[in-house]
């Protein structure tokens, strides 16, 4: 029989297939990386445990007839039994024939190297470089702004002093009102972004809070739901940005679902376990979901929609600025915010830790 013990210790996930795809073995990091235990692990066929495997199916049945190995990079994997935001597996995988006597023992060992942590980091980095340049074109562009657009206003005022006929009026103060728009979205492009002032707080207040002004505004036309794990412990965290956060986030949802039948809208709170969040290690963190059943967000656009001043509305009532405002916050937080979408299901996940890092945190803290 094959020894194993060697197994036990690695990190990578491992798997004993027989020529069925039926498992004689999953070390720990396999009962890891599937959320399952060591007991329902083997004996279950690998299509048991992974939707739409035939891909990989294809792959290992090659592997077999031709006593070969098989390598894959960046394959995607999709749980069984486990929900859309949970399901997905970014995963490098290897499997290599084994040459053994015993007709009914073990003939590939398949080996899942999960990358998908190593990945958000490089696209949380990514992100991050981006919009800090762009925050600095933008702030540089509305500097610019700032100055001929107080002339423009001054000239209407001094316009209309001069004016006798109320409907040449009625120009100059459009001109004026549209100054003064303006003029609050470069003032908000150059406000300086105060930092968090951390206090313990019930994340479970401020979700109430956002929940009463969501339906102030649009309870009369969508369903608002709270799924919330009262068991949560208090956050350390700013309690005025999250708020803000969350309600720029959740409006946007509200909106997003202006032309859905029946929208719907869901603030979700639970446990994140096992995450990075600025390159630090959390056994558990704060996990706090928008789900909504809108139309999706196109896969192009997923990356820029942090942007400022990037909107998706063409009625002119989106300054773009929302999720911008969003992401400075939760970054400043320590946090990261993560989208999946699909027709029909976007969910907005905001990843804070429970308590605020120090810079003598070199690991983590919970």
């Amino acid at each position: 029989m094959l020894e194993t013990g060697g197994l036990e210790l690695i990190s990578t996930a491992v798997l004993l297939l027989g020529r069925d795809h039926r498992i004689s073995y999953a070390n720990p990091a396999a009962e890891n990386l599937f959320a399952q235990s060591r007991r329902q692990l083997v004996g279950a066929r690998l299509a048991e445990l992974i939707r739409d495997s035939e891909r990989l199916t294809l792959a290992l049945d090659l592997a077999l007839t031709y006593r070969a190995s098989y390598t894959e990079q960046e394959l995607e994997l999709h749980l069984a039994g486990k929900t859309s935001s949970h399901s997905k597996l970014l995963v490098n995988c290897t499997a290599t024939f084994l040459e053994i006597e015993q007709e009914d023992d073990a003939r590939l060992v398949v080996e899942f190297r999960h990358i998908d942590q190593q990945l958000k980091i490089a696209r949380e980095a990514k992100i991050a470089e981006q919009n800090q340049a762009n925050r600095e074109l933008v702030r540089n562009l509305a500097h610019e702004i700032k100055n001929p657009l107080g002339g423009l206003r001054g000239a209407a005022q001094l316009l209309e002093g001069e004016l006798s006929s109320p409907q040449l009026i009625e120009y100059t103060q459009v001109i004026i009102s549209e100054a003064d728009r303006l003029q609050n979205l470069v003032n908000r492009l150059l406000m300086p972004h105060k930092l968090p002032r951390y206090i313990r707080t019930d994340i479970h207040r401020l979700l109430d809070r956002v929940l009463q002004l969501l339906r102030n505004e649009f309870g009369a036309t969508h369903t608002l739901d709270a799924d919330f794990d009262v068991s949560l412990p208090e956050v350390e965290c700013d309690g005025e940005q999250i708020t803000q956060v969350l309600l720029n986030i959740a409006r946007n949802a509200c909106q997003s679902t202006d032309s859905v039948i029946s929208p719907h809208v869901t603030l979700r709170s639970r446990v994140a376990r096992q995450v990075v969040l600025s390159r630090r290690s959390y056994r558990m963190a704060l996990e706090i979901a928008v789900i909504d059943n809108g139309h999706g967000i196109p896969v192009d656009i997923r990356d820029r929609i942090f942007y400022p001043l990037f909107t998706t509305r063409n009625d002119g009532t989106g300054s773009g600025l929302g999720l911008s405002i969003a992401q400075t916050f939760v970054a400043q937080h320590y946090g990261a915010i993560e989208i999946d979408s699909e027709p029909g299901h976007t969910e907005f996940r905001v990843i804070l830790p429970f308590d605020h890092p120090t810079d003598a945190d070199a690991t983590e803290k919970k």
